[in-house]
């Protein structure tokens, strides 16, 4: 996914893969037919973003996560889990979003904030409950989140048909901060 006038910082970063595998594990995040709640203990509400904390299978820590679950205006069987955190070293920040099986892959999931094309980012690897994208997440997209209202997160079913589905942004500043 690359930010506008934002530099190259936003990556896809694979090699942390089996931490967002671990960390979807964890969250409980199961059939995104429809929006599903987080496993793990919710441990505060930030506008429309719960953050949520458990420890992942066989760590010594616990992992907190920012979390919001949405679906499709017109089609709610089409259903996202946007999930941020940090990682376990606090050396990056990312964005891991869980789209539903059935999504055109080689279009990758694409990224609006309040009207700004963000880009896309590609898928990582598909799950019996979803494919993720993810992303190492910048000061600029950082500060876009935070100060934004509304983010598109657009997956496609063929490659003319995106769609898009709102995600608020209401809470993001305040939630990321408190990220532990």
């Amino acid at each position: 996914m690359r930010a506008g006038g934002m530099g190259d910082e936003l990556q896809l970063m694979s090699r942390s893969f089996k931490r967002a595998v671990a960390a979807l594990a964890a969250f409980g995040l199961m059939g995104l037919s429809v929006p599903v709640s987080a496993q793990g203990v919710v441990k505060a509400q930030y506008g429309d973003w719960q953050m949520s904390c458990d420890t992942p299978p066989g760590a010594s820590f616990e992992q907190c996560a920012i979390i919001q679950n949405v679906t499709a205006e017109d089609q709610p069987n089409v259903g996202l889990s946007v999930i941020v955190l940090k990682t376990a070293d606090q050396q990056a920040r990312l964005l891991r979003v869980l789209a539903p099986l059935g999504v055109l892959l080689p279009n990758g999931l694409g990224l609006n904030v309040d009207g700004v094309d963000m880009g896309r980012v590609a898928f990582v690897r598909c799950l019996p409950n979803g494919c993720v994208a993810e992303v190492v997440m910048d000061d600029g997209l950082i500060k876009q989140l935070s100060e934004g209202s509304t983010a598109i997160f657009v997956v496609f079913k063929t490659p003319e048909e995106g769609i898009g589905i709102p995600v608020s942004l209401n809470g993001f500043k305040d939630g990321f901060a408190n990220l532990p």
